[in-house]
């Protein structure tokens, strides 16, 4: 990846994470020094790695792994969707709900019930009810079910390499394009 042009604005780029295990992120920094080439041509807008939660209203690329769980993901999502140029789903979990979903097997009472009433260990237990938890969905969505999304990134998580491929077809201008071998569930 060239170095951007002098008087070349840097692209904006913010991340976040939904309902996951944050390694999607652990795979962004997994990119080591080729994130000093990345910033080289974009600027962190919004990240847990900035500690900034809302991306500037005019940014260019928007990378969220995770699912949608609860009431707070839907407006982090939907706010990124409103800033962001392009938005990326990026990990198994945004893609499909992945790992999170799994509680789609049974309906949210029956859950709640299940957690907070049956379950070895609690004596006495109440479901929680405070104005500070966001409300829980019936189900858990991935991505695409709540926004449009420009650009998927499979993998649990996509690799380093994945990533980085990816974020420089984006910054060349070309679309993103997956080669065989680039998609792993490890």
């Amino acid at each position: 990846m060239k170095p951007a042009a002098p008087g070349t604005r840097k692209l904006r780029l913010a991340t976040t994470s939904l309902a996951g295990c944050f390694g999607c992120h652990m795979s962004f920094l997994d990119i080591d020094t080729r994130l000093l080439d990345l910033l080289e041509h974009v600027e962190l807008d919004c990240s847990p790695l900035t500690d900034i939660k809302v991306p500037h209203p005019d940014c260019d690329i928007g990378l969220i792994e995770g699912a949608v769980c609860n009431a707070e993901n839907v407006h982090v999502l939907r706010t990124f969707r409103a800033r962001c140029k392009l938005l990326l789903a990026v990990g198994a979990c945004a893609v499909t709900g992945g790992l999170p979903a799994q509680r789609n097997q049974l309906a949210l009472p029956i859950l709640l019930e299940t957690v907070y009433h049956t379950a070895p260990g609690l004596v006495n237990g109440r479901i929680p009810n405070d104005p500070e938890l966001p409300l829980l969905l019936d189900r858990v969505y991935p991505l695409h079910e709540v926004v449009h999304i420009d650009y998927w990134i499979p993998g649990c998580p996509p690799s380093a390499d994945t990533l980085w491929a990816v974020l420089s077809d984006l910054l060349a201008g070309r679309t993103p394009r997956l080669a065989a071998g680039q998609v792993q569930y490890d």
